[in-house]
């Protein structure tokens, strides 16, 4: 049976008036489920025992079960071990500001992408996430930490895009104001660089944000350490991101893991300005997360801060990434690979 959770407003109201109920009955179960996280039928008590025994009937509220989780002594960072109904694994985590917290959840349990650098595709990707279980990614996140989580980050394990409706799904529920209420704006999705997606994305003209993985700033580079490139060049992938840009006015943020003497040169600072210039963009700079299965290392901090410098002197806009969890296997799809 399928999880009821996935399903939106507008999709509940059809089932109900398939059932010759009333369409403002959608809302009410809605709400039940999103804003109020009932775990079973039975505790909605606003609706009719008959309609209660009849949604249990063909469908199913299921929740993933915390396998493990890990946090950090040093910024209060989480890192949860989701089982999910039928055995697989997934990743998030947890991230305290002063200000906020935020979410990063995965969209698949692994990931077939095959970067060279991450930890999340080693073993490859057992399956998508359904909409539902990236909720409850959230969901479960909140009622363990007694926590609000105020932003969230489409950013762990897995590539969002290619399961790019179920993510517009997912977003519709995040964003909608009987459950979470969470601005669009305070949603960002990550992805690789599937060209056509982006565009898709784009006439959706949502207000998200935007993350693009580029790590290299030459074809050859990119190619030996994402598969993906292999597809589509860092050209095609520039027109995709403007194309972006003018759809939905919203900035794209560039990310950029350093790789000591791969991409974290002089040469490699130059070459990013040059395909990056004059666009309305943010690097954000990562020092790349050691993995014992791949023979990356990230440069020292004053080399990387020397590579910011070089970006800014060209008049691109970039920080680098606040280091968060660091010593609770931050890196995407390490705890998952140890615990299994």
């Amino acid at each position: 049976m399928s999880d009821i959770r996935s399903y939106t407003i507008e999709e509940l109201k059809t089932i109900l008036e398939a059932y010759g109920e009333k369409p403002y009955r959608a809302a009410q179960i809605f709400s039940w489920l999103h804003e109020k996280k009932a775990a079973s039928f039975d505790e909605m008590s606003d609706i009719s025992k008959q309609l209660r025994k009849r949604l249990g009937n063909d469908y199913e509220i299921r929740r993933c079960g915390i396998a493990r989780v890990q946090s950090s002594k040093k910024d209060g960072t989480k890192k949860y071990l989701y089982e999910l109904h039928d055995g697989n694994l997934i990743e998030s985590v947890f991230m305290k500001y002063r200000e906020w917290n935020s979410a990063c959840i995965s969209s698949q349990a692994g990931c077939d992408m095959g970067c060279r650098f991450c930890a999340s595709g080693i073993d490859g990707c057992a399956r998508s996430l359904e909409p539902s279980e990236m909720l409850d990614e959230i969901y479960a996140m909140e009622e363990d930490t007694k926590e609000t989580i105020n932003s969230v980050v489409v950013m762990g394990s897995g590539e969002p895009l290619l399961l790019v409706d179920e993510l517009l799904k997912f977003i519709e529920i995040l964003t909608c104001k009987g459950g979470k209420n969470l601005s669009q704006r305070s949603i960002t999705v990550s992805t690789c660089g599937i060209v056509p997606k982006i565009r898709y994305l784009a006439d959706r003209r949502l207000q998200i944000n935007l993350a693009v993985s580029l790590h290299a700033a030459t074809d050859e580079k990119r190619r030996e350490i994402m598969p993906i490139a292999k597809r589509y060049s860092i050209a095609e992938l520039m027109d995709a991101c403007s194309y972006y840009f003018e759809k939905t006015g919203r900035r794209i943020t560039f990310e950029y893991a350093l790789m000591d003497g791969f991409n974290d040169t002089d040469e490699d600072a130059r070459a990013l300005a040059l395909i990056l210039g004059g666009k309305n963009c943010h690097v954000n700079l990562i020092p790349v997360n050691p993995v014992k299965e791949r023979d990356f290392i990230r440069p020292d901090g004053e080399k990387a801060r020397r590579f910011k410098v070089r970006l800014e002197n060209f008049g691109i806009n970039v920080t680098i990434r606040r280091e968060l969890g660091s010593d609770i296997d931050g890196a995407c799809g390490q705890l998952r690979r140890k615990y299994r």
